[in-house]
């Protein structure tokens, strides 16, 4: 017998019936978070950013944290530190290109999971640079070490925004700019699912200020 046939024997009259109503909707309101940091002008020691670390680690999935970028680059460590937070971080990270970013300041504008670009912005790539000390093997050692390192973060950071071919041109020593417009047109292209290093759930987002 169907489930939806009442049985014959049923007396009719046995409770009321409900009619249904439709579905109900059942909301909750979570608190969203905005916190901006701007990263003006050279990138200094690591313990001069341990507040931009702690709010990374620490942050929600709801809590959307800016990071305005102007800087000339600088201390590499400091910059892999920031681009290894924001991976981790389960925030929703949004890194906005507000003038320039070079050297290290590219590489951290690129890890954010939305990126912004205004106008008249630029940024520029460029082979590490570094004071080596100690004997002679001992540098030859530490210089391979390096190169091999520096190599693996331009790869995995800057593809496919860059090239192999471009790419290869930077740790041989070239400079490389790319303007706004450049910018955009690579961000249109680079595919949300190149970012594998967070949750499925969040995918890259690009941002582009049509504002003249």
């Amino acid at each position: 017998m169907p489930l939806a046939t009442r049985r014959e024997d049923e007396d009719e009259s046995d409770g009321d019936v409900v009619p249904f109503q439709g579905l109900l909707r059942y909301e909750r309101q979570v608190p969203v978070r905005q916190v901006s940091y701007y990263i003006c002008g050279e990138l200094k020691e690591p313990q001069y950013y341990t507040e931009l670390f702690y709010t990374l680690r620490t942050a929600s999935e709801t809590d959307l944290i800016y990071l305005h970028l102007n800087s000339p680059g600088g201390d590499f460590n400091t910059g892999l530190q920031i681009i290894n937070n924001i991976a981790a971080s389960s925030a929703r990270v949004v890194t906005i290109l507000e003038a320039r970013a070079y050297s290290m300041a590219a590489l951290i504008f690129l890890s954010g999971d939305e990126l912004f670009v205004h106008d008249n912005c630029q940024l520029m790539f460029h082979t590490y640079s570094g004071i080596f000390a100690g004997k002679g093997n001992e540098q030859q050692a530490e210089i391979a070490a390096v190169g091999r390192w520096f190599e693996k973060v331009m790869r995995r950071i800057c593809t496919p925004f860059l090239t192999d071919d471009e790419v290869n041109l930077i740790l041989k020593g070239a400079d490389y700019w790319v303007d706004s417009d450049d910018i955009s047109r690579r961000l249109s292209r680079k595919p949300a699912a190149a970012k594998t290093r967070k949750p499925a759930a969040k995918k890259t987002k690009v941002t582009v200020n049509t504002k003249g």
